[in-house]
């Protein structure tokens, strides 16, 4: 029997039992001990994808009832939300671009218009890959992303020889990998731990201002812009060629492979005009303040603004590429659901087991448990408090998955932020953007491993790059925490906000 079955399947199990039949952490209130077992049990399945993770992600409906932490109904009740509806709108789009090609026509016409010096190729690939992640999952973008980068890296290594061109094709390579991951956390639909981190906020701090596409994209997108510019300058002055290969490849290597594609078709300025429209509803649904000028959010025009928010929009905007017709013969519509069934359910599910599990150390108690016993964070410096999360969150996702961690550890900080009076937002914010900015293994990110899985990478040849970049990383994450995050979110470091008091 292999060990990890051993770990998964035996002794995770008998720990956890051990916990619920000989632990009490808390006398009198035994839901809190069970809660704790249930959370090792899917944390090291998830860790380890023993079994599927959406598997792992349905235990809270089955064990919470069991253990008396949350009955049947509101536990179930947690697996749907508005969150999970702007996800799953975002993938219906988002699959809209792919059916139509939509996807690689922009991604093409990026690279058309950036140039074709080594600087300029690297800068393209790494914009366009950017730019639609902040939209499409991270995974669907490099998956689009990288058949365009081999053809051109092929074209290359034809015209100058795999020994001119070997460390470039790494720095291409790695540019892709690595922008996929900042580009998604400039949105709040671009990477998976950026909704958990809305929801599981509004969860513990109902009364707290809501977090918002519009004001996520004010903090987000500055440190996608400042850890893009980052990483283009040291993948370019590291993988640079000593050749210069302006004269091997140019514009018309792009341009003959948008050729292929034909006239944008009726179909794909459709779902164009539909990516575009939901983006600007999401921007300007809210009140977008600008300094001491605020443009008005268009919900205020209806009685009841309140009523509505990022899912609805997402689900409207979906819902409407099913309803208008195609041109194209042998087809209805824009939208189907044949297509539309491509939907990662099992990442729905994961989402909605996170939330239940972040339900669960609520409801228990757990998260103001473990927050107890770190109460002596207050006593350092906010600055010190935030690199050290960044720092942990940017490694333990180098070895787990980076919505299963997020899903762990923003409750726990949750919990440390009230036992600490702490504003929670400084420690969930860079927590939540740390899990999009592991660099340095292939199995940190899909996009890592999917980079990794062309062949043409060793690990320890991103293992060397990502290093680096991971510190770098968390140093960007705690100092725009600290000088833009603050502002964004209207935190005050020495005042603790009256939304925070849960207990």
């Amino acid at each position: 029997m292999k060990l990890k079955a051993v770990i998964c399947f035996i002794i995770t199990p008998l720990v956890s039992i051990s916990i619920l039949l000989f632990a009490d952490l808390e006398p009198g209130n035994p839901a809190v001990t069970n809660t704790l077992a249930v959370a090792l049990l899917m944390a090291v399945w998830w860790t380890t994808e023993a079994v599927p993770l959406a598997v792992t992600s349905l235990l809270p409906v089955a064990l919470f009832p069991l253990l008396n932490i949350m009955n049947g109904k509101a536990v179930s009740s947690t697996y749907f939300n508005y969150i999970i509806f702007l996800f799953i709108g975002g993938f219906i789009i988002a699959l809209a671009m792919e059916r139509w090609n939509l996807h690689k026509r922009i991604a093409l016409k990026i690279l058309m218009h950036t140039g074709v010096s080594p600087a300029m190729i690297l800068m393209g690939f790494m914009l366009a890959t950017a730019f639609l992640s902040m939209w499409i999952s991270n995974t669907a973008t490099t998956m689009m992303m990288i058949p365009i980068l081999l053809s051109v890296i092929t074209t290359l290594e034809e015209n100058m020889g795999k020994e001119h061109i070997s460390k470039f094709t790494i720095g291409l390579l790695l540019g892709v990998a690595y922008s996929a991951s900042i580009g998604g956390v400039a949105t709040l639909v671009g990477s998976p731990p950026n909704p958990l981190f809305a929801h599981i906020f509004h969860m513990y701090f109902p009364q707290a201002p809501e977090i918002s596409f519009t004001r996520w994209f004010t903090f987000g997108l500055p440190v996608a812009v400042v850890m893009f510019i980052i990483v283009w300058t040291f993948l370019y002055f590291v993988y640079r060629p000593a050749k210069n290969i302006r004269k091997d490849i140019d514009k018309e290597t792009f341009r003959r492979q948008l050729k292929l594609l034909g006239p944008m078709k009726y179909e794909e300025k459709i779902v164009f005009f539909d990516f575009i429209l939901v983006a600007v509803l999401w921007l300007f649904r809210s009140d977008l303040k600008l300094g001491s000028f605020t443009i008005p959010g268009w919900a205020d025009l209806f009685p009841h603004p309140e009523y509505i928010n990022d899912g609805t929009i997402a689900i409207f905007m979906a819902v409407i590429l099913f309803i208008l017709p195609s041109k194209k013969e042998g087809t209805m519509r824009i939208m189907n659901w044949k297509t539309a069934g491509k939907i990662p359910w099992q990442i729905v599910l994961l989402f909605g087991g996170g939330f239940a599990l972040a339900s669960g150390f609520k409801e228990s108690g757990l998260s103001l448990w473990i927050g107890d016993q770190l109460k002596w964070v207050a006593h350092l410096n906010p600055i010190v408090v935030i690199f050290f999360i960044s720092l942990l969150m940017t490694f333990l996702t180098e070895i787990t998955s980076n919505t299963a961690t997020t899903q762990m550890i923003l409750p726990i900080l949750a919990g440390i932020a009230v036992s600490s009076r702490i504003n929670p937002l400084l420690l969930m914010l860079p927590a939540t953007l740390s899990a999009s900015m592991a660099f340095m293994l292939p199995v940190a990110t899909p996009p890592n491993a999917i980079v990794f899985g062309t062949g043409k990478i060793r690990i320890a040849q991103m293992a060397r790059a990502g290093l680096l970049l991971n510190f770098i990383g968390a140093v960007v994450i705690t100092l725009m925490t600290y000088l833009v995050g603050m502002y964004v979110f209207d935190v005050h470091l020495h005042q603790f906000p009256e939304w925070a008091n849960i207990k």
